[in-house]
């Protein structure tokens, strides 16, 4: 590829890499089929804009993550060449165990979370890179000694949140997403290999925070994008119940051996090869072939999907299941004359939660100008209402 070959990026301006290690990776197959990944799944059935890949937000979080390093050794942390190129390498796979419409259908496909194939793919590239390679898997997991650098990649403050909040905020036109990435990555700093922000970056963490709590509450939970990933979900659901019932269900060989018993018959490393053959295309491929598909669960789920024609939604707080709506929800319901089995499929109800910051997983600590390291709750006036969990009750019915 070249060492300096240019990405033009719409967030950044023109984004290269002083590493070949990561041009050698962005190349590599499963790495390139997460341009046929979206980003925020089927959120552009709300915003039509947001119909960016995972490739790209790879690619950003890279950047910011050069741009961090860059910060710290100025302000004389020690980061060795090899600690460079092994964080590259672990924030640049950071998504690559994402499947087809990445969290909606997260597990789906073969049972396991996203960060646990990350893992798989990166030791697949290990021995191709010696000592790098292994650096890059225990700052992955947060075990390598220099903690500030697996704190860059995945905590409650990583290029990885600063990345897709700009980049999503960018595609959907949130204007409430946008974050002074900028400038929090200035503010960044280490003591006793921590991950510290500055005393005077206080501001930019609090509206880092608040944004990422109106990007969820506005855009990720939007509710007809809840719908979309739940009628998703059922319909992979539908599938493999219905192979598994030894019914004929169109789509391509590498999805069906995934979706059926029969996956469990094959090898480990079989299994990641299909998985990582899969993307977007493949799923919107099953669900066109079946919108005409004898059994009218299947039928009702694809054709929603393919053009549209989604499910209703009732949503809200604790109390929405008591509701006047939630009421005359079920009394429609009921004409449907729907079987037990059907309504495990086209009846959904659940939960989601917004957790904007919970120091319990783990604090965003600031450094200030006496030595002292506090966490965010004690240098923050913001409402406590910022560290309290929002939950949203919700239940999907059919238009039947």
């Amino acid at each position: 590829m070249g060492k300096k070959k240019l990405f033009n990026d719409p967030i950044y301006g023109l984004v290269d890499f002083r590493d070949e290690v990561v041009y050698e990776l962005i190349d590599q197959p499963y790495f390139q089929r997460l341009r046929r990944i979206r980003q925020m799944g089927l959120s552009d059935y709300v915003y039509a804009g947001a119909t960016h890949p995972r490739f790209q937000h790879a690619l950003g979080a890279t950047h910011l993550l050069y741009r961090g390093l860059d910060t710290l050794e100025s302000k004389g942390v020690v980061i060795t060449d090899e600690e460079r190129q092994a964080a590259a390498m672990a924030i640049l796979y950071h998504d690559i165990g994402h499947g087809p419409f990445s969290h909606a259908l997260e597990g789906s496909l073969v049972g396991k979370h996203h960060e646990a194939l990350t893992l798989a793919f990166l030791k697949r590239v290990e021995s191709d890179y010696g000592s790098i390679g292994t650096m890059a898997i225990q700052i992955f997991e947060g075990r390598y000694e220099k903690k500030f650098l697996s704190s860059l990649i995945a905590s409650q403050l990583d290029v990885d949140r600063l990345d897709y909040l700009s980049r999503d905020s960018y595609y959907t036109g949130v204007a409430e997403g946008v974050v002074g990435y900028d400038r929090i990555i200035k503010m960044l700093e280490v003591k006793d290999n921590e991950l510290l922000i500055e005393e005077k970056g206080l501001h930019s963490i609090e509206k880092f925070l608040v944004s990422r709590y109106l990007m969820y509450a506005q855009v990720y939970l939007h509710k007809t994008s809840l719908v979309a990933e739940k009628m998703l979900k059922k319909a992979v659901d539908r599938v493999k119940m219905l192979l598994a019932a030894g019914e004929k269900v169109e789509m391509n060989m590498s999805l069906e051996t995934l979706l059926t018993s029969g996956a469990g018959s094959i090898t480990e490393f079989d299994i990641m090869e299909l998985f990582s053959s899969l993307d977007d295309i493949d799923v919107w491929d099953l669900l066109k072939r079946n919108v005409n598909h004898k059994d009218r669960v299947l039928a009702y789920l694809c054709k929603g999907l393919v053009n549209r024609q989604l499910s209703r939604i009732i949503i809200g707080g604790p109390e929405v299941l008591a509701s006047e709506p939630y009421r005359k929800a079920q009394k429609e319901v009921e004409k449907m004359a729907l079987t037990g089995e059907e309504k495990g499929y086209l009846l959904i109800n659940g939960q989601e939660t917004i957790t904007a910051y919970s120091e319990a997983k783990s604090a965003i600590r600031f450094l200030l100008r006496d030595g002292q390291v506090l966490p965010f709750s004690q240098q923050t006036a913001l409402s406590e209402a910022l560290f309290v969990d929002k939950a949203l009750q919700y239940f999907i019915y059919p238009r039947w």
